[in-house]
């Protein structure tokens, strides 16, 4: 895939490239009963040299992309997974298999990104609790590996909104890690508990006053406000408030939570642009931080290190427009995890060829210095360094293919039909309310 001229749209066209050495048909064969050896290629890829920040931190992206397989009927373990839509604000579920992938973030202005881990989330799987387990499992790997040692900076795990980000942190609080991810504009989280005074009676309170994020009456005054230019966006403003929780409830994904619900306080930034390279208009982003009080330099550090997180958006376009990661018709999902694998391998030999490969450029593309090129024009030159590399394979051995199903004999053994994967609500009892005051949600 890495040697063959433009996108790959199926699976048989890689047979046509010169080399390789097998018919056709062993790609199929080899995903639908092939082996592939996952911890090794986990551990192999958490052993590589990865990208770190200036201040010499490893900032690791999560998030969650979608082989959409909508006609596959015959393929167990889909599930809807949400798409956008080609309209304004157009939400769809289409019938898929879900992938939490975990990728090393680089700095400055490239689309690189060293990918750690992929899973494949299973039906009725906690996406926050599985993307818990998977993020523990990859740093233990990196300590191992030695690409963290006692000392060093906290390891800074970058999310979109999808993610529950108060749990994240509560979840992976006994790693040396730090949270940062995107809250909705909508959400209303709590200040700390005032101090008691002398002489109150009754429980104490818990919490303190709303921080409603659509209210700025409620917001006072912030702790830290930076003020920067950029060169894409302007002049970027960014305001932080300390100290800042959700009120959890026994409910959803805290159901199984006994005694107590905790605390769970962070950083709350918000942060306001000039403008948008394409022309929108730009809208605030509310960030949440699992760390406390912040400096004016840690802020602009967080919101740089989150804009940084939409690199994974195009290691996900290249691994699906270029190296054709959705493009097979695989029946089973174990065939999708191979087939999965084996591009994140041959994405890391693209990544490691970055300083090897000569610049094959268009004559309408300018001269691009070695540590600049994109993963597309390294993939041009990858054939050049393809002779000089060892090839684990062994010599293809002479076959002949399979007599078949005789003709005019009908299919004894159909395929079974599997249904999607849809999560179901449990009915709960309503009670009326007994005054007029909305319910407030942290």
């Amino acid at each position: 895939m890495l040697c063959t001229d433009g996108p790959v749209h199926s699976l048989v066209e890689l047979s046509l490239v010169g080399e390789h050495r097998r018919g056709h048909g062993s790609l199929y064969a080899a995903l639908a009963r092939g082996r592939v050896d996952v911890q090794r290629l986990r551990t192999a890829l958490a052993g590589v040299p990865l990208p770190r920040a200036a201040d010499g931190r490893l900032v690791l992206a999560v998030d969650i992309t979608c082989w959409l397989r909508p006609a596959a009927h015959t393929s167990p373990e889909r599930i809807l997974c949400h798409t956008y839509g080609r309209g304004k604000d157009q939400h769809l579920m289409v019938p898929g298999w879900p992938y939490s992938v975990v990728v090393a973030l680089e700095t400055g202005r490239s689309s690189w990104t060293a990918p750690l881990d992929a899973r494949r989330l299973a039906p009725g799987e906690d996406a926050a609790t599985a993307t818990a387990g998977q993020l523990r499992e990859t740093i233990a790997r990196l300590i191992a590996a030695g690409q963290w040692r006692p000392g060093d900076p906290d390891i800074l795990i970058v999310a979109d909104a999808g993610y529950d980000a108060p749990r994240l942190a509560f979840l992976l609080q006994d790693l040396p890690v730090q949270v940062l991810a995107r809250m909705r504009s909508d959400r209303v989280l709590r200040r700390a508990a005032p101090p008691r005074a002398p002489g109150t009676t009754g429980r104490p309170p818990r919490h303190g006053g709303e921080f409603v994020f659509g209210d700025p009456t409620t917001w006072g005054q912030p702790d830290v406000t930076t003020a920067n230019e950029t060169r894409l966006d302007g002049h970027a403003t960014a305001r932080a408030w300390d100290r800042l929780h959700p009120r959890l409830t026994h409910r959803s994904a805290w159901v199984a939570q006994a005694g107590p619900l905790p605390i769970i306080e962070g950083t709350v930034i918000r942060l306001e642009i000039e403008r948008l390279p394409s022309g929108a208009v730009p809208k605030p982003v509310w960030l949440w931080w699992s760390g406390t009080d912040a400096t004016p330099a840690e802020v602009d550090r967080l919101w740089q290190a989150f804009l940084r997180r939409f690199d994974i958006e195009h290691t996900f376009r290249l691994l699906k427009q270029t190296l054709g990661w959705t493009c097979p018709k695989i029946r089973t999902p174990q065939a999708a995890d191979r087939w999965t694998w084996l591009l994140l391998a041959a994405y890391t030999q693209l990544r490691l060829a970055r300083g090897l490969a000569a610049d094959l450029r268009r004559p309408w593309e300018k001269p691009t210095p070695p540590q600049r090129l994109t993963p597309a024009r390294v993939r041009r030159g990858f054939r050049h360094l393809r002779p000089q590399l060892a090839c684990p394979a062994r010599a293809p051995k002479p076959s002949r293919p399979g007599p078949g199903r005789p003709a005019g004999r009908s299919n004894r053994h159909p395929t079974p039909r599997h249904d999607v994967h849809i999560v179901g609500t449990t009915p709960r009892k309503t009670r009326k309310s007994t005054t007029s005051r909305p319910r407030r949600k942290g």
